[in-house]
């Protein structure tokens, strides 16, 4: 069975306009996927806390993941701390995940968005290192299932996803996932649908859809996501390669 793929959104909604196709598509061949949930939406302007969480319970169903909504500092007030990078290294620690989702570093956004992206950043490596004492404790909260402490872990890839076009790095070049798919399309579409309380003050779902379009459109394909990878990627054969995106 593939390794887990784990996702970390701000807010309720972020994980799946940003890459629920992905998530979809990910689950739908097999690969568990687990989302984390930084706040619960409540410096939103529509929708409640309380239903923007089931929103987002009802999403993850959708797209075929769990998920869980832990507390940093709160919706509009997340900060950069050494803490907060642990806590997410204690959850990865715990699902030991193979490639790890996470906002894009761009600054030009929601200011939740970066800062998580730079704490889950930080977290991947500090999941690596077995003397950081928080982490190699029971009382950290962090053991697993049977109650054994959960060792360190080193994931195989960090990928950054962009909820907004203007949060896409200049800087990176992109891979490029298919989701063309009718199922995944219906899946992923349904996904964003769910948050109701969002789709119903601007048009996310159509631009969402409208972006993985034009990616498609330029790659070949129906519709693709653009995902960011936080280091450079080793294959084991050129056969992993798949097809260049020029196919306009």
């Amino acid at each position: 069975m593939p390794v887990p793929l784990l996702a970390f959104g701000a807010h309720p909604d972020d994980i799946e306009f940003g890459c629920g196709g992905v998530i979809v598509k990910e689950t739908r061949a097999g690969r568990a996927a687990h989302l984390v949930v930084c706040s619960r939406g409540e410096s939103a302007t529509h929708g409640t806390p309380a239903r923007r969480v089931a929103e987002a319970k009802n999403s993850a169903r959708l797209l075929g993941a769990t998920v869980e909504f832990i507390e940093l500092d709160g919706d509009a007030h997340l900060e950069v701390r050494a803490a907060h990078a642990i806590k997410l290294a204690g959850i990865i620690r715990r699902l030991r995940p193979g490639v790890v989702l996470a906002p894009s570093l761009v600054e030009n956004q929601h200011p939740d968005h970066p800062r998580l992206g730079q704490l889950v950043r930080d977290a991947c490596r500090l999941a690596r290192y077995g003397g950081v004492k928080e982490l190699s404790t029971l009382r950290s909260g962090h053991a697993t299932e049977d109650g054994r402490r959960a060792p360190a872990h080193a994931i195989e890839q960090l990928f950054y996803y962009a909820v907004t076009p203007a949060a896409e790095p200049a800087g990176l070049t992109p891979v490029l996932v298919d989701v063309s798919a009718p199922e995944i399309l219906a899946a992923w579409t349904a996904a964003m649908e769910a948050h109701a309380s969002q789709a119903a003050t601007r048009n996310y779902v159509e631009l969402q859809l409208t972006r993985a379009r034009l990616r498609g459109l330029r790659a070949g394909v129906g519709h693709a996501i653009a995902l960011f990878p936080n280091d450079p990627l080793v294959l084991d054969s050129l056969a992993q390669a798949g097809h260049a995106a020029r196919r306009f």
